[in-house]
C-alpha cells in the first residue's frame, strides 16, 4: 500500500487525525519539501512527533527515480508526505499512477490547502475564484518581468469578476545558477506585489502570511503599497480579488483593513 498524506500547512500537528493514525503505523514513510513545506516543523519534528524515521526525497529522487519508493510499497505500508495536501497544486499523480500500474493499493489522506485557507482567512468566496497562477522568481523562467502568462490570466479572471489565487515560487535546491543543493528561497508577498505593481500598481490584493499559523498575516491594499511592506517568514501568497459581493467587501474591511476607498460603495 502506498499513502499520499497531506500535511497540513503549518506543523507537525497541521496533519488529521486520520493521516497521524496512518503515517504512524506505516512500515516506512518518505517526504518531499521541493514543492512547499512547514513553515512552523523540521523534518526532526515530524520524526518525532510522528516516532517514525522520514527519508526526504529531492525532485529528481521522487519525479525520476521513484522506484526506491515504489519498491518498499510492493511489499510494506509506505506513506508519502508533503506539505498541504498532496493531490491539490502540489500534485503527484504521476507517482500514483505509476504505483496502480504496478499492482500497488493507493490511498489519498487529504490535508488543509493553501487554496482553501486563502479563502476562509480572506472571506472571500471559494466558489467565485478563477483559474490559480504561480508567480516564478524572474531569473527562473528567463526574463526580467511578470511572465505573459500570469498576466493574461489574472486580466482574464478580471474580466469575469473572479478572484484569482497567486501562488509565490518556491526554490529548493535549484537557484539562479542551476541547480544548488544549499539554495533555498521564497518569494515574499511584498516581492510579488511589486512584480505585479508594474501592469496593476492601484489595483486591490490581499497578501496571505503564514496561513495554518498561529498568529497569520492578512492585508489587503494597493499592490503598490503592499511591496512596501514586510510580512515576514514564509510562506505568502497573494490574491488579486474580483468582483466583490457586499459580504466579501464587508470581510476584506473587517479581517484585512482594505481601505474602503478600494471597496465597492455598498
Amino acid at each position: 500500500m502506498l499513502t499520499f498524506i497531506g500535511l497540513g500547512l503549518y506543523d507537525e500537528r497541521s496533519i488529521t487525525v486520520e493521516g497521524q493514525e496512518i503515517l504512524r503505523a506505516a512500515d516506512r514513510a518518505f517526504a518531499e519539501f521541493y514543492t512547499s513545506r512547514l513553515v512552523g516543523a523540521d523534518i526532526d519534528d515530524l520524526e518525532a512527533h510522528h516516532g517514525i524515521n522520514i527519508e526526504v526525497r529531492d525532485r529528481a529522487g521522487v519525479e525520476q527515480d521513484p522506484d526506491p519508493i515504489l519498491d518498499a510499497a510492493e511489499t510494506a505500508d509506505v506513506a508519502f508526505l508533503t506539505a498541504g495536501d498532496t493531490m491539490v497544486s502540489t500534485t503527484h499523480t504521476d507517482l500514483r499512477l505509476r504505483a496502480e500500474e504496478r499492482g500497488i493499493d493507493t490511498r489519498v489522506i487529504h490535508g488543509v490547502t493553501a487554496q482553501s485557507a486563502a479563502s476562509g482567512l480572506t472571506g472571500l468566496q471559494n466558489y467565485r475564484f478563477g483559474k490559480a497562477v504561480t508567480l516564478p522568481f524572474p531569473y527562473a523562467h528567463g526574463g526580467e518581468s511578470v511572465p505573459e502568462s500570469v498576466i493574461e490570466t489574472i486580466e482574464a479572471n478580471r474580466e469575469r469578476g473572479l478572484h484569482t489565487i497567486v501562488y509565490l515560487d518556491i526554490k529548493v535546491g535549484m537557484g539562479p545558477r542551476g541547480p544548488d543543493p544549499d539554495h533555498e528561497e521564497y518569494m515574499s508577498a511584498d516581492h510579488a506585489a511589486d512584480l505585479l505593481a508594474t501592469d496593476w500598481a492601484d489595483v486591490l490584493a490581499v497578501a496571505v502570511a503564514r496561513a495554518g499559523s498561529p498568529d497569520p498575516i492578512v492585508a489587503a491594499d494597493r499592490l503598490s503599497t503592499l511591496a512596501e511592506r514586510d510580512f515576514g517568514d514564509p510562506l505568502h501568497l497573494l490574491v488579486i480579488p474580483g468582483d466583490l459581493h457586499h459580504v466579501e467587501a464587508d470581510a476584506l474591511a473587517g479581517l484585512a483593513n482594505a481601505p474602503a476607498e478600494l471597496l465597492p460603495e455598498q
